[in-house]
């Protein structure tokens, strides 16, 4: 019974795009993952589907929830959101879904293009962010720090569509550079603007990443031996704002923050929390990976839900009175 669930999985595994698409309708793919708020199907991000398997072992049809710590294949994933009772009933539920055709919606095409060069074009063909929408943006949420920085950059027509079927559209972005710990870039993360008034664009999600990200991050700043990292990257650069001499990165989102690849030199990790519960979970998975390396791990803890939303409500007089003693005094300005 055990071989033959192994099976399954993987024949699930080689239509995964077509179990999210079916299952999970409200999520939608971003590189090589589905995003969704949870197992239940319901709007989010906190919990991510591999899309894909690759060579350093990450399996197609492999997700978890980062906000509850849920994990499994698709099979599970099956089982927990159809709310079945044993994995047998799942099983005879996977066997239905696989004898039925595969709509035009679920059928995808090989793709033959590597996202990390269509990330890599898309970001040289950005420009520096100062004087810029992005810089007007960035400045309305009291982001001070300066944005001559070679990772984040502007993009006044940059390409969205809200879902498939739907024609193109162009709007302004900001465009930041994901790399991996050598420099090189591997995605893109956007960050859709009005182009009316320093806001975002107002729509479900204004928020886009394309390419390879799972272990990258927005890096600003060289980091050798101590680092602050967070998940968004208004988060990271109003810390920034505050603490302008510490190397930053941004995972992009919660369940990237748990898997960020670490500097080998690094020898003291400030994670920027975000107060809600999928923060507190990738910042726990995080600081367990901490344990047992010379790594010291401390967290920046907000008064409100983010450090942004400390900054533009306390100002950055007030931001700091909370900032400066969870610091080490060796990087306190």
């Amino acid at each position: 019974m055990h071989e033959d669930l192994k099976a399954l999985s993987r024949r699930l595994a080689q239509h995964t795009d077509a179990v999210c698409a079916h299952y999970l309708p409200n999520g939608r793919r971003e590189g090589h993952y589905w995003m969704i708020g949870d197992v239940l199907g319901n709007p989010g991000r906190s919990m991510h589907v591999r899309l894909t398997s690759s060579t350093h072992g990450h399996t197609a049809g492999r997700w978890q929830d980062h906000a509850t710590g849920e994990h499994g294949d698709l099979l599970d994933l099956i089982q927990a959101n159809q709310q079945l009772r044993s994995v047998i009933d799942a099983k005879h539920e996977a066997l239905r879904f696989l004898s039925e055709p595969m709509t035009p919606r679920q059928q995808k095409p090989a793709q033959t293009r590597d996202p990390a060069v269509a990330a890599q074009r898309l970001f040289h063909a950005s420009r520096p962010i100062a004087g810029t929408r992005g810089a007007d943006y960035l400045r309305s949420r009291a982001i001070t720090c300066p944005l001559d920085l070679k990772a984040i950059r502007f993009h006044p027509g940059c390409y969205y569509r809200p879902h498939r079927g739907v024609p193109l559209q162009t709007f302004p972005a900001i465009i930041s550079a994901i790399t991996d710990l050598a420099g090189n870039v591997t995605a893109v993360h956007r960050t859709y603007l009005d182009p009316a008034r320093p806001s975002k664009l107002t729509v479900e999600d204004p928020k886009r990443s394309m390419g390879h990200i799972l272990g990258h991050g927005i890096r600003i700043g060289e980091a050798t031996d101590v680092l602050a990292a967070g998940e968004g990257l208004e988060t990271v650069l109003s810390v920034r704002t505050l603490l302008p001499h510490l190397p930053m990165v941004a995972a992009t989102s919660a369940g990237h923050l748990g898997a960020l690849l670490l500097p080998a030199s690094l020898k003291r990790l400030y994670i920027i929390l975000d107060n809600n519960q999928a923060g507190r979970a990738a910042a726990d998975r995080l600081l367990f990976r901490c344990i047992d390396t010379p790594v010291e791990a401390r967290l920046l803890v907000p008064v409100f839900d983010d450090w942004n939303t400390d900054l533009t409500r306390r100002g950055r007089h007030g931001a700091l009175l909370t900032l400066l003693p969870q610091l080490d005094p060796l990087d306190i300005p």
